[in-house]
């Protein structure tokens, strides 16, 4: 056995390899990065396009309805997740990556092209839901497809840091949507932005999409796809469920820490600044921006740190930093813009250790025949319990107990939930034991 994983590590880590590893990091960590710019827009946008699709007298109910529609896209994730899993794990990862690219910005082009209530009535906002699913659809095999790709391409001294590339990407795509979205709102006047504004960063979707399509036809793969492993994983869901419960379980639990906190920086925060606490929209997006665009280059520093201290001390300290910081940083956001943006950054700064630590374990849960099931399946159950619903549950905290820091006992209570996941997690589970 030690032969065989020394093999493993010696190929792993000659220059080709080397090569092939860069390679891996770069397609997917673009190829998430387009994924999430396109899947979070909507979020950003939200604030548009409540009263174009959910008219009402109380501006409340609309965002929370425009939200709920929001949170629906990840209903439908683990599907994709399945979906994308089997392609991937019976055909190889290239594939099923490629298809969820195509799926992501034929959605986000769509989006960009929706008629308003105004138009078609009631089915401008059947549309907008069916569009979200596709969305949310591909998104549920996009993580979990390019944190498999990743880890199975990188050598095993330097896990963390090429996949950290993975939350490099899709935090990095929440930073790009958001910097476009400052960029048409300077641009725009409110009315110019209500009647066809929101609707030019969805459609940058479609040449972002062929840049990366471009960029992914061009690495190896990385899964036997000779016949071997088809022929043997006829079923990877039932792998998953009935040999791999326990990995299934822990993923989930991960998942949905890891995502409900930084969901909170990533979508709600910029709903906190502006309606709670009445900062220009234009200004946010640029705060939210630098912020969260901090956090994104920052990953691949997390990840040195992750191969040098371990993957669950990394984590633990993330979700402590969350349980410590969260209620007064957001408590502090009040004082000014300036103040705001420091306490924003320093809060996302915990989801780095988190986001670094989970993408790079997930992979290592679960066997190589039905990895990428295993850890889409996971990941997206996660997200759906408490990722998607972040933004939603965390204005019904604030619209129910009149206090605008309650989000924070979100944050709190999901990253109790994350430390006793990771520590569930024995070390040998987190080194290469599952090649």
């Amino acid at each position: 056995m030690t032969t065989q994983r020394e093999g493993v590590r010696n190929s792993l880590e000659s220059p080709d390899s080397t090569q092939k590893s860069r390679r891996a990091a770069l397609a997917g960590g673009v190829g998430t990065l387009i994924e999430y710019y396109d899947f979070s827009l909507y979020g950003y946008m939200a604030v548009v396009i409540a009263p174009l699709y959910f008219p009402s007298d109380n501006p409340v109910v609309s965002l929370l309805s425009a939200l709920a529609v929001f949170g629906t896209a990840y209903l439908i994730r683990p599907l994709g997740g399945v979906v994308f899993g089997h392609l991937g794990d019976r055909l190889g990862r290239k594939k099923a990556l490629l298809a969820t690219l195509v799926c992501m910005g034929l959605g986000s082009t769509l989006m960009g092209l929706l008629p308003t209530p105004a138009q078609i009535g009631v089915w401008a906002t059947v549309l907008l839901v069916l569009v979200r699913l596709l969305q949310g659809f591909s998104a549920g095999g996009e993580v979990g497809g390019s944190a498999t790709f990743i880890s199975e391409s990188a050598p095993s001294r330097l896990k963390a840091f090429y996949g950290s590339f993975t939350p490099m990407g899709s935090t990095g795509g929440f930073a790009l949507a958001a910097v476009i979205a400052g960029i048409v709102s300077a641009l725009t006047t409110d009315a110019q932005m209500e009647s066809w504004g929101w609707r030019v960063p969805f459609l940058l979707a479609l040449p972002l999409t062929v840049f990366c399509l471009w960029i992914r036809t061009r690495v190896d793969e990385t899964h036997d796809v000779d016949g071997t492993v088809a022929k043997k994983s006829h079923a990877p869901v039932r792998e998953v469920f009935v040999r791999q419960p326990r990995a299934l379980l822990q993923a989930t639990g991960i998942s949905a820490a890891v995502n409900g906190t930084a969901y909170i920086g990533l979508t709600y925060m910029a709903i906190h600044l502006t309606k709670q606490l009445g900062y220009d929209s234009t200004l946010v997006y640029w705060v939210a921006a630098l912020a969260i665009g901090t956090a994104a280059l920052s990953m691949p520093l997390g990840g040195l740190l992750g191969d040098r201290i371990g993957l669950n001390k990394l984590m633990m300290a993330g979700f402590a930093g969350f349980i410590i910081l969260t209620y007064p940083l957001m408590g502090v956001m009040a004082t000014s813009l300036f103040v705001a943006a420091l306490a924003f950054i320093v809060l996302m700064m915990n989801s780095v250790a988190t986001q670094v630590g989970a993408y790079t374990m997930l992979p290592q849960l679960f066997d190589k025949k039905s990895r990428y099931t295993g850890v889409a399946m996971g990941w997206n159950l996660g997200v759906i319990i408490a990722g998607g619903t972040a933004p939603f549950f965390a204005v019904w905290l604030v619209e129910n107990t009149g206090n605008i820091l309650s989000p924070a006992y979100f944050v709190i209570a999901l990253s109790i939930v994350g430390l006793i996941s990771v520590a569930s997690v024995r070390a040998e589970h987190t080194s290469e034991t599952h090649v």
